[in-house]
């Protein structure tokens, strides 16, 4: 470091420091100085440490040794902060709320985006607003925070951190759940901000996510900062220019698929898995769907495409029994007609499902194997005593997947990719006729997308398992998908779903 960068006063540093997170110490001796200017981008593998690290930088962990310099002195430095766990947060606060909601049957005070956007000082209103124009979710203003699928709701916890002007913004993972529109959006904003002298800190996986204008590359490795350098040189290359970051991974599998061994008679999927006819959803004026006929059946693989809000994670809930609009409308599922005196426990006994909003209300302090063993009897927490065979299949499938070694974990203590990685293994343990899949490499790393991609498409092609599938990546589309139901959007700004066969060749957005 020169003489002149150590004199400066940094924007914010941090200072040979420690955190405590529930009953670990973690980033011992860890030092990070910001200067003005800079812009960061914070990578490394899933359960490294990037999101303790840039709480640590919000103020949102308590720092137990070392200290934290926020700006010159006098300078009071306002930071804005969006991450996977602020969304869960808000869920929870959400969802706390609905018991006297219920009791005095007054719904009013439901949490909107627009509530949500001025939570803060009305003197810092014009700046989310701003926002939420730019990122395309200004229409949703009055839409309630429950309602919005993944996308929608991280644009709006972007928004609602722009609220106090801030001059640090601290984005963990912005892009995910964002369309291919959105997320250029997004970049684009980026891009404005630090023109007009935000700062920004980027949490991501994804190189191709890092904006051009980010000037300083921190690396995080095993609970430390491992590497901090200037961007250039930083990034080994592809064949094409592309900076790439982490080692390249065959998409193998790393061990043959467990065994089925549930220790019951494996359940026979009837020709047609799932029949809809002339499907529609709406939440007063807005229609999410409309008159969708769809059919799913014995031996097809499906992946859903769309834009945020096209109702892709409305219409897999249909199918799960999670929405309650499911019993309005006439589905047929397993060749049984939805409503017609089948229990909750019914419906999803041959169904697996992880899903961004599953993930959020598993909240349960078990440990991560009693998470996978939950999913033999499709409880969030385990309350029921497993099975030697139970506990054996749940270990073989977290070998699979790698995270064996977080087996005894609290659950709540994992990284986000790595309960993303158990509640695969979750939905996986029983074996079941239909997985459900709702942009489920969330959160993962490099090399746990493909370890994660090459197991889906090994169950796709080789087990009696069938798939349906959403992202907003064409290039973690599983090999085994048969068909296609993609949404089409109409000259009026409204669209429909259309089915059809995947076809030869890639597969585009």
């Amino acid at each position: 470091m020169d003489a002149s960068r150590a004199a400066a006063d940094p924007v914010i540093a941090l200072v040979d420091i420690a955190v405590r997170v529930r009953d670990r110490r973690l980033l011992e001796g860890t030092s990070w100085r910001i200067e003005k200017g800079e812009q960061w981008a914070v990578v490394g593998p899933n359960g490294a440490g990037k999101s303790t690290l840039v709480r640590a930088l919000a103020g949102d962990l308590p720092i137990v040794r070392g200290r934290v310099i926020r700006g010159p002195q006098g300078c009071d430095l306002r930071v804005g902060y969006v991450s996977f766990e602020l969304h869960r947060e808000l869920i929870a606060r959400e969802e706390g709320r609905d018991d006297a909601r219920q009791f005095s049957g007054d719904w009013s005070g439901e949490a909107t985006v627009r509530r949500l956007l001025e939570i803060d000082p009305p003197a810092a209103a014009g700046m989310p607003e701003t926002a939420a124009r730019s990122l395309g979710i200004f229409p949703l203003l009055d839409r309630p925070i429950r309602t919005l699928s993944t996308g929608e709701m991280r644009k709006a916890l972007i928004a609602r951190a722009l609220a106090p002007s801030p001059g640090l913004l601290i984005l963990d993972e912005p892009f995910d759940g964002l369309d291919t529109p959105s997320r250029s959006r997004l970049t684009a904003l980026i891009g404005r901000l630090m023109a007009s002298g935000t700062q920004i800190v980027l949490v991501t996986h994804r190189s191709s996510e890092i904006p051009h204008e980010v000037t300083h590359i921190l690396e995080v490795a095993d609970g430390r900062v491992v590497r901090q350098n200037i961007r250039e040189g930083f990034f080994a290359r592809d064949a094409e220019g592309r900076e790439q970051y982490g080692e390249s991974c065959a998409a193998t599998l790393p061990a043959p698929l467990p065994e089925v061994r549930t220790g019951r008679p494996a359940f026979q999927a009837p020709p047609v898995l799932i029949e809809m006819r002339a499907v529609t959803v709406r939440y007063g004026p807005s229609v999410i769907i409309e008159n969708l006929d769809w059919t799913v059946r014995r031996g097809e693989n499906w992946t859903l495409l769309g834009p945020n809000g096209a109702g892709k994670t409305t219409l897999l809930r249909m199918i799960s029994g999670d929405h309650p609009q499911a019993y309005a409308n006439e589905i047929l599922l397993f060749g049984r007609r939805r409503g017609s005196g089948e229990s909750i426990w019914e419906i999803k006994a041959p169904i697996g499902m992880i899903s961004s909003e599953f993930q959020i209300g598993y909240r349960k302090g078990v440990t991560a194997m009693e998470a996978v063993l939950s999913g033999f009897h499709d409880s969030v927490g385990l309350y029921r005593r497993s099975t030697r065979l139970q506990k054996e299949t749940a270990r073989d499938w977290l070998r699979c997947l790698g995270i064996a070694d977080r087996a005894d974990r609290p659950f709540p203590h994992l990284s986000q990719g790595e309960q993303r990685m158990v509640l695969l293994a979750r939905a996986l343990v029983k074996s079941p006729a239909l997985l459900i899949l709702d942009e489920p490499c969330q959160g993962l790393d490099r090399e746990n997308r493909r370890r994660f991609l090459s197991i889906v498409d090994a169950v796709g092609r080789h087990t009696p398992t069938h798939i349906l599938y959403v992202t907003h990546h064409p290039e973690e589309i599983p090999a085994c998908t048969t068909h296609i139901l993609r949404f089409v959007p109409g000259p009026d700004g409204s669209g429909r779903f259309v089915p059809g066969p995947a076809g030869p060749g890639r597969i585009t957005t």
